[in-house]
């Protein structure tokens, strides 16, 4: 497993809140009002910070689970790959985010890639059931 200290300070904070507080305030200190969340499901670019709170939200509900880890992290200070692993309903999911921040350390572009298809199905199936209750939790 990769060590979760020792990184850019940009790339600690976003290891600290996923691997730590989970705290939604915490993260929304972290993106940047116009950020841009890349789903690997939906087509277009998701717009702004609710939204990618939204995604990111969902996302560390069902994809960061037990058995969640970084096998590879790529840290260029303000720019990272990860590429990560874990198992959903017995499947193993392979992926990676990308994650950009601005000089003021605000993640402005968060792109997530996920494979092999059995996998994709798998967190598709999650992220879609977990924002399905997210929303109805709004109303």
């Amino acid at each position: 497993m990769i060590a979760r200290t020792g990184h850019s300070k940009n790339l600690q904070r976003w290891m600290d809140y996923l691997f730590g507080s989970h705290d939604p305030a915490d993260l929304a200190d972290m993106l940047h009002d116009d950020v841009i969340f890349r789903s690997p499901v939906v087509h277009t670019p998701q717009e702004g910070k609710a939204i990618t709170m939204m995604y990111l939200g969902a996302a560390g509900q069902t994809l960061a689970n037990d058995t969640f880890r970084y096998v590879r992290v790529f840290d260029c200070g303000d720019k990272a790959v990860l590429e990560f692993e874990c198992e959903m309903d017995g499947v193993l999911v392979n992926g990676i985010d990308m994650i950009e921040w601005n000089d003021a350390g605000k993640i402005t572009d968060f792109k997530v890639m996920v494979r092999p298809l059995k996998g994709m199905q798998a967190v598709h199936a999650a992220m879609k059931a977990m924002l399905e209750k997210m929303k109805a939790s709004q109303v």
